[in-house]
């Protein structure tokens, strides 16, 4: 047994010190080693993923990335700071005083020239940064409302780095979505897919402009469909977000979220994180609310959103056994509005709604996802399940104020002009506030309020030019064929007094 490990000892030290010999030899020839390179990687083309339509294609991220990242933009939004003294609210400013004349000093008193010569000449001011997308030729972009509010100047910069600056065309807090336009033709387009179709599991990628790192693009798949985080703080807010592990951070907001056709699914909204940053949830606007939305506000100027009058809670298990219900998924009607169109179309307090238009609906989010896709006077077919029994009833779906008008196109001109949306105050409020009822300005964007005047968002008008101003359509006819100045008055409902602003059409 010793002889035989001397011997393979001896063998292997022979080939250790020939290998040596072999090695130095070719040294000294002058000869290298030749290392192999392949261009590309093998299993680069071995990699396959099923579309919607069951097909098997290649999973290549490449091709989807080229066709998206031209029509991804990148955003910064300006903000100029406030005085926030309740005494800057009563304040004509400069430029337009003398729009009035002597009204002026019946309205508000003498000119004080030297408090006026001691205003500061620059404004403080922070930027903020986001996405948006193309989605027309003619230069219309949708990004997140969040990203462009209370913006005093817009700057949109493309892929090649061409920078323009952008008109806020509206927006619709309710669903954290905004429409801007630059001037500019020929631009490349993010085209939309229909986001029902898209399935848990599906790959998609993230485009846009995190963290001050321009164009970039990021891979996941949809990890879950109808999610609520309750991260919108508008009183109308929708939320049925599509959720994706496709890494998203604070830059990323109204960028595209695309599948592998580039095709858009939605546009990137929010994150589930603890740290401010990246934590595996990113949530998006889906594809189909986004095309309704973006359709209201080139046509009509505001949103015009089909409601069903109904209060509603997502069924449970806890749900079916405090209301001893037979089922355990759909999406529970709790109350009935005044005037709701749910009720007048036959649904009662109780019934449990299972599908819209033959979509299937197991949560409140999904509901409210699909209802939010049509406008007053549109009919949906709404199926429920009535202790047992399944019954449909069609709906013809009516607006915020109980009936189906809709604001006419011929008023965008002058609201974007204004930069404001306005709504009917309830009589409820009316009472509340001891007035006969008035206007109020639900939101401010860039145009003339915010530009020449303090006036902040709650504003109610009750007086225009001196005269009652109660309906939000005779205000905005008024203002159509106004020229010159215009005095507003009005009230806020948590600062005491009465506030006047001037400015001039």
């Amino acid at each position: 047994m010793k002889n035989n490990l001397v011997l393979s000892g001896l063998i292997a030290l022979i080939v250790s010190i020939s290998s040596i010999g072999v090695f130095t030899w070719y040294n000294d020839q002058g000869k290298t080693v030749k290392i192999e390179h392949i261009d590309t990687t093998p299993s680069q083309k071995t990699l396959y993923t099923i579309d919607e339509n069951g097909t098997a294609t290649l999973l290549d991220f490449n091709e989807a990335a080229e066709r998206v990242i031209n029509g991804v933009v990148h955003i910064k939004s300006t903000f100029l700071y406030r005085s926030n003294n309740r005494e800057e609210y009563r304040k004509i400013p400069d430029p337009f005083r003398d729009f009035f004349g002597d009204e002026f000093d019946q309205f508000f008193g003498p000119r004080n020239r030297e408090r006026d010569s001691q205003k500061p000449q620059n404004t403080p001011s922070r930027v903020g940064t986001g996405s948006g997308v193309i989605i027309s030729e003619d230069g219309y972009i949708v990004t997140n409302n969040h990203v462009i509010a209370d913006a005093d100047d817009i700057e949109v910069t493309l892929y090649d780095n061409r920078t323009y600056k952008a008109a806020v065309i509206g927006t619709d807090p309710s669903t954290d979505l905004a429409l801007i336009q630059i001037k500019e033709k020929n631009l490349p387009t993010v085209p939309f897919v229909n986001s029902d179709e898209v399935k848990i599991g599906q790959w998609v990628m993230a485009v846009g402009n995190p963290m001050g790192l321009n164009s970039t693009v990021t891979a996941g798949i949809i990890s879950a469909k109808g999610r609520n985080i309750n991260i919108l703080k508008d009183k109308y807010a929708i939320e049925n977000f599509i959720q994706t592990d496709a890494a998203i951070n604070p830059g990323n907001s109204g960028g595209a979220l695309v599948n592998l056709n580039g095709g858009l699914v939605g546009i990137n909204t929010a994150i589930a994180s603890p740290t401010g940053t990246f934590a595996g949830y990113g949530f998006a606007v889906p594809a189909n609310i986004v095309n309704k939305i973006v359709k209201d506000l080139i046509e009509y100027g505001s949103i015009q959103r089909g409601v069903l009058g109904v209060m509603i809670r997502t069924v449970n298990g806890a749900l079916a056994k405090e209301k001893d219900l037979k089922i355990s998924q759909g999406v529970y009607v709790d109350s009935l509005m005044e005037n709701s169109a749910a009720a007048s179309a036959g649904i009662e307090v109780g019934d449990i709604i299972l599908s819209v238009d033959d979509a299937e609906v197991k949560t409140s989010p999904e509901l409210q996802g699909y209802i939010a896709r049509y406008r007053p006077g549109e009919k949906v077919k709404i199926m429920v399940d009535r202790k047992g029994k399944i019954k449909t009833f069609e709906v013809t779906l009516k607006n915020r104020e109980g009936n189906t008008d809709i604001v006419s196109k011929d008023h965008r001109d002058i609201i974007k002009v204004l930069g404001a949306d306005f709504e009917n105050i309830s009589d409820e409020l009316a009472k509340e506030l001891d007035i006969k009822g008035g206007v109020q300005v639900t939101k401010l964007y860039p145009g003339k309020l915010r530009k020449f005047t303090d006036m902040r968002e709650g504003f109610i008008i009750t007086k225009v030019d001196g005269k009652e101003m109660m309906d939000s359509e005779k205000l905005i006819k008024y203002l159509e064929n106004k020229e010159g100045g215009v005095m507003l008055e009005g009230i806020y409902e948590d600062i005491p007094g009465d506030y006047y602003y001037a400015f001039g059409l």
